[in-house]
């Protein structure tokens, strides 16, 4: 479970991230970030019914707030602008796949690449 500090919850917010940060496809996730000059990074994450009923849904959404927890935590406060927005929103691939984590990952890891490319 992510700390209350690091979630996502207004709809504005979610829509702002969407519209105007970064996007990554991967095979099972669309990975959004935006620094929005906050003080700590916050994440949403969005699985819609086309991914597949309620269980295949869940299980889809603990996968990604598993992985994005373990990033917040670890990863990227040293990596990242403080005030970033995420979110990530599931693929309809999802549900069977287990490569999940990982496309969250590399979603994350391409943004913080876009991001650190464009610092003066």
């Amino acid at each position: 479970m992510l700390p209350r500090q690091h979630r996502l919850t207004r709809p504005d917010d979610f829509r702002r991230t969407i519209r105007s940060g970064s996007k990554v496809v991967t095979p099972t996730v669309i990975v959004y970030g935006l620094v929005s000059g906050g003080d700590v990074p916050r994440i949403g994450v969005t699985v819609n019914k086309a991914v597949g009923g309620s269980v295949a849904r869940h299980r889809v959404a603990r996968q990604i707030r598993h992985t994005i927890a373990a990033l917040v935590t670890e990863q990227l406060p040293p990596e990242q602008p403080t005030g970033s927005c995420w979110v990530v929103r599931a693929l309809p691939a999802a549900a069977g796949s287990t490569s999940v984590a990982e496309d969250v990952r590399e979603g994350v890891r391409t943004i913080i690449q876009r991001w650190e490319s464009q610092r003066p």
